[in-house]
């Protein structure tokens, strides 16, 4: 389980920080005048913002029961006034950070005195809210066994539909001081119960179980439901406000974590503290989890083509090398043949060097290459041959070591590869046209190396097909990922997405090299596709498809179905292809074999396309 919250003294450094940044300042007029009240009240310190007013402050014998205890991470307990006031942005609920294993149980009436502070996980550069929390605590234990206060409902009826307030842009985007109308806002909804018991009914996961032990759900079942029962995000405004991650407080070594699946049905009552994480904003932390009970969703198969169809996949493997089991070779080889129908031109997103992780220089992908399409023959599939350019070692990003690139897998009894003077990791391929044919000047060859906007990331790999006769221009991409970027749950709203402007240049250079393309011949046939690392709605896609040059393919299918990979319980589009004006008539396919899976060979699902040059 990832801990929420470093050691005390980090914890110190990271509230000095956030002080120091003006982030977490509250009134200190309001501090003080709280801090003489007798008693503070937890509603004092979770105040109406959210801020503590009494953030940096000490406070003694603040009385609660204690809701929840948690062992591991960032040890503490969560405590709750049984005895709420009437303002309902304020929280009855407050973490307790002891650091250390709590010596409290559930039901134990407690007075608290320590210091009240702002906990930012993933620290000020993260852009997540803080959680306020009380750190260095005195604990005394009054009596145990007591009832504990009544859990509040999250459901789709309280649950607000609109997702944030706008920041305050004198506070630089940021919603940290805006008073809280939780009967307005989801973001506000949820933070008024920072820290307090709160409990969900039988809820759909949107999510599947994750290597952290945690599922996502969804309290509004008929929110932008997509197709297979998740739920898809499709715009920067339909952020999905019934989305709730769950977690357990039990260790997973004493109480196993249930796998689910996306569409999944987490029945029964699930109740526990709520917090806040640095991976994935506001979570139930689950003192009694509900039961999982299991949908039929199996991973789909894509129709195989037509003998006249041509038939391009994409696929990102996720950091294949030949260091990996021969189980993970063996598995997605089975999803390109059985799940992909063997298509004819497969481009892969993220093979890696012959020896993985180790950094030596080493840039071949050859033996994995060699491993992987042995896999597939032995599946019952063709005998793929490949096409590739290493890259210059260390210069494309990915896990160090890595030197993750492109490849394209392509069957020869159906396709044939056009080779023209195969260029290396540094060497740009132009476009000509020689006797009335358009074609590449390296085939295979990389899109434009040299441009800064490939710095640290994947170079787009083109290459020329033909098929019955027909030359086919396929560019497969790796655009930088969205590293970096806040979640939706920052206190900056609308959140930055830092990342987009590098692939906004990315798309730029490869819609340039797809206009040089069309310039020289209208008609052709070209198909940009990869793992774009970005929404079929966004600037990125926007600007790869600029002037008519391409269309994203994904588009075509119906809204519920526009998606390819599964984050905090959001169906979203990652991975595309697009194709140039002349393919008018097409089939297309977001193949769902992984995103929704708490098993997973990859945590992408690949894309099909299929068409007649």
């Amino acid at each position: 389980m990832r801990s929420s919250h470093p050691r005390s003294a980090a914890v110190a450094a990271l509230v000095a920080s956030a002080l120091a940044t003006g982030l977490l300042a509250g009134s200190a007029d309001a501090a003080e005048g709280a801090a003489s009240a007798d008693p503070v009240r937890i509603h004092d310190i979770q105040g109406t913002t959210r801020i503590s007013p009494l953030n940096g402050k000490q406070v003694s014998d603040v009385e609660g029961i204690v809701t929840g205890v948690r062992t591991y991470g960032s040890r503490g307990f969560w405590i709750q006034d049984p005895d709420a006031d009437d303002n309902a942005a304020t929280s009855e609920g407050v973490f307790v950070f002891t650091n250390s294993v709590p010596t409290v149980a559930v039901g134990d009436a407690v007075k608290v005195s320590g210091t009240v502070g702002e906990y930012i996980p993933g620290g000020v550069n993260s852009g997540n809210q803080s959680v306020t929390q009380i750190s260095r605590p005195a604990v005394a234990v009054v009596s145990s066994g007591n009832a504990l206060p009544e859990a509040a409902a999250i459901n789709e009826y309280n649950v607000p539909a609109e997702y944030a307030p706008a920041g305050d842009p004198a506070a630089g985007g940021s919603i940290n001081g805006l008073a809280l109308d939780p009967s307005r806002y989801a973001l506000d909804f949820y933070e008024s119960l920072e820290g307090m018991n709160v409990k969900i009914g039988t809820s759909r996961v949107v999510g599947a179980t994750d290597p952290y032990s945690e599922l996502w759900v969804t309290v509004k079942g008929w929110e932008n439901t997509a197709k297979r029962g998740g739920t898809v995000y499709g715009s920067y405004e339909s952020q999905n406000t019934g989305r709730l991650q769950v977690q357990q407080l039990a260790p997973v070594a004493q109480q196993p974590f249930p796998v689910a699946n996306v569409g999944d049905k987490l029945t029964g009552t699930t109740e526990g503290p709520l917090d806040f994480n640095q991976f994935g904003g506001y979570t139930l932390v689950a003192r009694t989890l509900g039961t999982v009970k299991a949908g039929t969703l199996a991973p789909e198969k894509t129709k195989p083509q037509a003998e006249q169809e041509l038939a391009v996949a994409t696929y990102n493997v996720e950091n294949l090398d030949p260091t990996d089991p021969q189980e993970k070779f063996d598995a997605l080889a089975k999803a390109v043949v059985e799940n992909l129908a063997s298509p004819d031109v497969l481009a892969l997103e993220e093979i890696q060097d012959d020896n993985g992780a180790k950094n030596d220089g080493t840039v071949s992908a050859e033996q994995t290459l060699t491993k992987f399409t042995a896999a597939i023959a032995a599946a019952g599939g063709p005998a793929y041959q490949w096409r590739t350019v290493n890259p210059e070692d260390k210069k494309d990003g990915g896990e160090p070591g890595g030197n993750i690139r492109q490849v394209f897998l392509f069957n020869p009894a159906r396709v044939s590869f056009t080779e023209r003077a195969p260029g290396d990791a540094v060497t740009a391929t132009g476009v000509v046209t020689e006797n009335g044919k358009t074609h590449l000047t390296h085939s295979p060859g990389r899109v434009d190396p040299a441009n800064p906007a490939w710095a640290d990331s994947r170079k787009p790999l083109a290459g020329e097909f033909v098929f019955r006769g027909k030359t086919v221009f396929v560019i497969a991409n790796h655009f930088g990922s969205k590293g970096g970027d806040e979640g939706l749950t920052s206190h900056h709203q609308p959140p930055v997405r830092s990342s987009e402007a590098k692939r906004l240049l990315q798309a730029q250079a490869v819609n340039g090299f797809v206009k040089q393309i069309l310039a020289e011949d209208k008609n052709a046939n070209v198909l940009v596709l990869g793992d774009i690392n970005d929404f079929e709605f966004s600037a990125t896609t926007d600007a790869l498809a600029d002037g008519g040059a391409l269309y994203p393919a994904i588009k075509s299918l119906p809204k519920a179905e526009r998606y390819s990979y599964v984050y905090q319980g959001n169906a979203q589009v990652l991975d595309q292809i697009l194709t140039s004006p002349a393919i008018k008539k097409f089939t297309y396919d977001s193949v769902h074999i992984n995103a929704e899976f708490a098993a997973q060979n990859s945590d992408h699902d690949p894309q099909v396309l299929r068409f007649r040059p």
